[in-house]
């Protein structure tokens, strides 16, 4: 059977379901109520947890999307999966991000606030959090004349990808970059390597507002495979780092609702708990079964492959079981996480079980 592109309505219209079908009414607390269970299709599709009502954010409009006020003319926009950050000046307006799946409701967004608090609604300045295209793919909206400003690793990467929905930035830094535009201000710094190797801090002072992508997710657990981070033991790093900024609400590119400083923490204890588990696991898990079984065969990838996903799934299971029902998602991306961690503990920190120097 072959898959054909929905036509605009029809991925309009499916993307406005997707949306509603995530959004419930947010909750301050942490640990709450559930939203109700998830079923699977007729197709076999599997069950998961139910997401606890905390880890949602607020329902978007008709149109597909949310968006809401920050603090002063600090605004966010999200449809449940991505979020982008913008500030209203009296020159315009400073946008963070571009992800594709919100699109043109950017510029809707930016008319309904503009519209009601009077300044200008053209975007004069777009910042790029870091090169991947889910998170500025829809940066060529918004024209040739919008200065475009990034770290110094994001116009390589940009000018290898060739991509014209990612046009190149105008303005780049190395170590931090103040923006003062308006009388707003917000404060770019590089911290090093992390989920990629130029995602950038965004911090709007004022609002006490730190916009960091695909590091911490507020109320749920990381994405598969710790983010599909480049550097984990940075991207690890980058979480302290994240908290010791004196933010109240935090924006973390995905998902539907915003953080707060709790958010960050428990996520950090989840990483720790990880960790803890999968060391235990790497110790315990007994590779001789692996190896006798396919070292036989000369087959070393099945070696690997076995133990490995083994070791990942002895270390998911205590973390999964104690974070189900806190965080959402904790039994859907736990083992891939395991394994991610595994592989960066084996490779980064020199924990090889099994694969050690040989006596």
């Amino acid at each position: 059977m072959s898959c054909e592109p929905l036509p605009q309505a029809g991925r309009r219209r499916f993307l406005k379901g997707a949306a509603g079908a995530l959004a419930v009414p947010a909750s301050a607390a942490l640990v709450g109520a559930t939203a109700g269970p998830a079923h699977a299709d007729e197709g076999g599709l599997p069950d998961f947890a139910p997401i606890p009502a905390a880890s949602v954010g607020p329902t978007p409009n008709p149109g597909g999307y949310h968006v809401g006020q920050i603090a002063g003319n600090l605004y966010w926009v999200t449809d449940s999966h991505y979020q982008s950050m913008f500030l209203t000046t009296t020159r315009g307006v400073v946008l963070v991000d571009a992800p594709p799946t919100i699109g043109h409701n950017l510029l809707r967004a930016i008319d309904d606030v503009t519209r009601v608090n009077g300044r200008p609604s053209r975007v004069t300045h777009l910042v790029y959090s870091h090169s991947h295209a889910d998170h500025i793919g829809a940066a060529g909206l918004f024209g040739a004349d919008v200065v475009r400003i990034s770290h110094a690793a994001t116009a390589g990467l940009l000018a290898r990808a060739a991509d014209p929905n990612r046009p190149l930035p105008t303005v780049t830094f190395h170590d931090s970059y103040q923006l003062k535009v308006g009388g707003e201000t917000l404060r770019l710094a590089y911290h090093g390597p992390n989920h990629s190797p130029d995602n950038i801090f965004v911090y709007a002072p004022e609002y006490a507002t730190l916009m960091l992508v695909d590091v911490l997710y507020p109320g749920w657990v990381p994405f598969k495979n710790l983010a599909v981070s480049q550097d984990i033991p940075a991207w690890i790093k980058a979480q302290r780092i994240a908290m010791a900024y004196p933010w109240r609400t935090f924006v973390g590119g995905h998902l539907g609702r915003l953080g707060v400083r709790a958010d960050g923490a428990l996520q950090i204890q989840y990483m720790d708990d990880l960790e803890a588990s999968t060391r235990s696991a790497i110790a315990s898990v007994d590779p001789s079964p692996f190896f006798r079984k396919y070292e036989a065969q000369g087959n070393s990838w099945a070696i690997f492959k076995t133990f490995l996903d083994a070791v990942a799934d002895a270390a998911a299971a205590p973390v999964t079981a104690k974070y189900t029902g806190v965080l959402a998602a904790a039994d859907v991306f736990t083992k891939d996480n395991a394994w991610t961690l595994l592989e960066s503990l084996r490779i980064d920190t020199g924990v090889l079980g099994p694969f050690g120097v040989r006596p």
